[in-house]
């Protein structure tokens, strides 16, 4: 029988990282997002993955730059309000599946640290995982650019995610 896991918002963290000019890297955050967890066994391995977030939740600490962000030269967030992965497989190291940006979706291969299961005070049981991964993301239509006059791109074409997840079982 499977066992569901529900995201804890509170304590978990879907953020990214970007060269900024090749220099500096810029980071950010999905404030809004959801993930569902579903094994047949304590080590998750095999466990199916879905993970959504609203694109108009991106925070970089910077208002002009997310709403950059928002419109049409990246995500589109009125046309398309979400990003998704659907999880394929899970070895217990490499957690594989489908990204979905805009309309475009592509498999990719995330390392996934499962740091384990514990029990909190009001006897819920949690676990927890790191995933960090990267894309490139012209592959994904977000493919705007420029460069400074000095000829350093403005920003990097590589993505990179550090995420952290406690979900709570159901």
């Amino acid at each position: 029988m499977a066992t569901k896991w529900k995201v804890d918002e509170s304590h978990s963290e879907v953020g990214f990282k970007v060269k900024h000019m090749m220099i500096s890297t810029v980071k950010g955050a999905f404030e809004e997002f959801d993930a569902t967890a579903e094994t047949e066994n304590d080590d998750f391995k095999n466990a199916k993955f879905d993970f959504t977030a609203k694109v108009d939740s991106i925070n970089t600490k910077n208002e002009d730059r997310d709403t950059h962000l928002k419109s049409e030269d990246f995500f589109n967030a009125e046309k398309y309000p979400e990003l998704t992965f659907k999880s394929t497989s899970f070895d217990g190291n490499k957690l594989v599946g489908d990204l979905t940006i805009k309309d475009v979706t592509k498999e990719i291969t995330l390392n996934t640290d499962f740091n384990g299961t514990a029990v909190d005070p009001y006897e819920q049981t949690k676990a927890g995982f790191e995933i960090t991964g990267k894309i490139n993301r012209k592959d994904f239509g977000l493919t705007w650019s420029a460069v400074t006059e000095a000829g350093s791109i403005v920003v990097s074409d590589t993505i990179q995610f550090v995420i952290d997840l406690q979900f709570i079982k159901q």
